[in-house]
């Protein structure tokens, strides 16, 4: 199998027993570290997760994959919080997240309201219309990034 089949399949099984418990799966990553797999999960509620979270869903999920038998050979299981900066995924991030300072990243150079070219966008967020992202940018103007062009999004730790 695949990594690409496996982290579908680990996705599957996973947002299952994440919305049983009243999370949701931010991110999986499942890659080679050094000689071994690794399967990652960041998972998140309104509030946030705490240690307990963590260690539950991994138990559960652990049990879950060796009764499934989704995952060929020996891999590590790792399963925390995506901390302070979360990576926004859905389209649904950029509405929740609204009021937030974020980090754009895009694969091309855009124009911001200003006429400055630039590939990182960093400001508070507007909100999500008709597929583009709305950014207040911290230099005073405003941006509208379509959201398939978007390489990387993320909150902003703000002190």
């Amino acid at each position: 199998m695949s990594k690409v089949d496996v982290a579908t399949r680990v996705t599957d099984l996973a947002q299952s027993l994440l919305a049983s418990q009243g999370l949701e799966l931010v991110e999986l990553e499942y890659k080679k570290e050094g000689r071994d797999m690794v399967l990652r999960l960041f998972i998140d509620r309104e509030g946030g997760v705490n240690l307990d979270d963590c260690a539950s869903v991994s138990r559960e999920l652990s049990e879950l994959l060796d009764v499934e038998d989704v995952i060929p050979g020996h891999y590590s299981l790792e399963v925390s919080s995506p901390g302070l900066n979360r990576p926004l995924k859905k389209p649904e991030d950029y509405e929740r997240y609204r009021g937030r300072l974020i980090k754009v990243r895009t694969y091309d150079l855009l124009a911001d309201d200003g006429g400055n070219h630039r590939k990182t966008f960093l400001g508070e967020l507007l909100g999500l219309e008709d597929g583009m992202i709305r950014i207040r940018l911290n230099e005073g103007q405003t941006a509208a990034i379509p959201l398939d062009k978007v390489a990387k999004a993320n909150l902003e730790f703000e002190f």
